[in-house]
């Protein structure tokens, strides 16, 4: 198994580098490794690597959730106003309606099984987006009317509001049926599961603040709180409704919420350890990928994702009505919400490995969004920020094209 984690390393870091030189996101290309790696292909990957290959992609979500909820800074999205909590969640249920409405007559789903897959291929991609942000930011380019800021904080919470969503429906699928008893429980769980994580990260501030230790200690005890509530969801809910993804990243809510010191701090600790778990999360899933299924499903699969993309759009330009924004920033900000990446990843093989019949196309679709969107997202970013944003020359105004109080510079968002 050792030559295979070689494999998995050497090649993911490899495909990431020259996708960079390509000016392309890195993420596409570990997906590609992975397909040629896993046994659909060249097969050079160990079998029991690949048994715990569900576990190893866990404990990548896992630290995407601790990662978001720590960088979260709701500040951001009241700075922005209005537009950036619309969204929030605006384009993505767009997005997961525009799946619903194609996905049952071209891929045979049920509505269930479609709101899966557009719980799955609805969020946008931080990997991609929020770096292209910061430079933009850097450059005072679009910061006029915060248009980078808008992009950022609506980013952040779009992939959590996706994933509470995609253990909504998952959780209906598991159940078989959809009953009142079930509907009401589906809430239950996320409402219990939020309770729990807010619980927990009190705790966990006010033990961190009474014993001195290492902030490295500090993340391995948030990580081993983040396994935990993931481990004990399946007994949890055999006595009441409870869901262990909000949990997760309510923990780290609490932290930057209640010690944003601290948050400040390991924040950089958790984008380390994420520069190794991009790296096993995205080969993984590439070797769990059927390309046969690729082959059979994959025209009617990106004609979904393409429908469902059109919704996405029309989703983002309503969040920008009644604003000062122009037509240009407009335009650029539905360009901006196109790449799907780490979220596809996390929870794209997630389906599959519950056993639920839509598993394997759930995972097509996730893989093909990725391997579209990705890079075309960046290319329309760094092509269409020169051509449709302007360099800031007057003092800074708010989304809805009021003067900013105090200089007028824009707020940098926390990461």
């Amino acid at each position: 198994m050792l030559v295979s984690l070689a494999l998995v390393l050497a090649g993911g870091l490899a495909a990431g580098s020259l996708f960079r030189r390509l000016r392309l996101p890195a993420l596409p290309g570990m997906l590609l490794v992975g397909i040629l790696l896993g046994p659909s292909v060249w097969g050079l990957l160990d079998k029991k690597l690949l048994a715990v290959s569900p576990e190893l992609r866990q404990i990548a979500l896992m630290i995407i959730l601790l990662r978001a909820g720590l960088a979260l800074d709701l500040s951001d999205l009241k700075a922005v106003g209005r537009p950036a909590v619309l969204m929030c969640f605006v384009p993505a249920c767009f997005e997961i309606l525009g799946t619903v409405a194609a996905a049952p007559r071209l891929l045979g789903l049920s509505l269930t099984e479609a709101a899966l897959l557009g719980s799955v291929t609805a969020a946008v991609s931080p990997a991609v987006v929020v770096p292209r942000m910061l430079d933009l930011m850097k450059q005072k380019r679009g910061t006029a009317h915060r248009i980078p800021q808008l992009i950022t904080a609506g980013a952040s919470v779009d992939d959590i509001f996706v994933i509470v969503l995609f253990g909504a429906f998952s959780s209906l699928l598991k159940g078989g049926s959809i009953s009142v008893m079930t509907a009401v429980e589906v809430p239950a769980a996320v409402v219990s599961g939020i309770a729990a994580g807010a619980a927990a990260g009190t705790v966990l501030v006010a033990f961190f603040k009474r014993f001195h230790m290492r902030d490295t200690v500090k993340v391995l005890i948030l990580l081993a709180a983040a396994f935990a509530f993931a481990g004990i969801e399946p007994a949890v809910r055999n006595v009441m409704p409870f869901s262990g993804l909000p949990a997760v990243m309510v923990i780290g809510m609490t932290v930057s919420k209640r010690y944003p010191l601290l948050a400040d701090r390991i924040t950089g600790k958790f984008s380390k350890l994420w520069v190794a778990a991009e790296l096993w999360l995205f080969v993984l899933v590439g070797a769990a990928v059927q390309p046969a299924l690729i082959r059979t499903a994959g025209a009617a699969v990106a004609a979904v994702i393409g429908t469902a993309l059109l919704f996405r759009c029309v989703g983002v330009l309503l969040c920008t009505v009644g604003t000062r924004l122009t037509v240009k920033e407009r335009l650029f900000c539905t360009a901006a919400y196109l790449p799907k990446a780490t979220v596809q990843a996390a929870i794209g093989s997630a389906a599959l490995d519950m056993g639920l019949a839509c598993g394997g196309l759930v995972l097509t679709a996730a893989v093909t969004a990725i391997l579209v969107t990705a890079p075309l997202g960046a290319v329309l970013i760094d092509t269409l920020a020169p051509r449709l944003l302007e360099t800031e020359e007057s003092p800074g105004l708010s989304a809805d094209g009021k003067p900013d109080a105090g200089t007028g510079e824009s707020k940098r968002p926390k990461r």
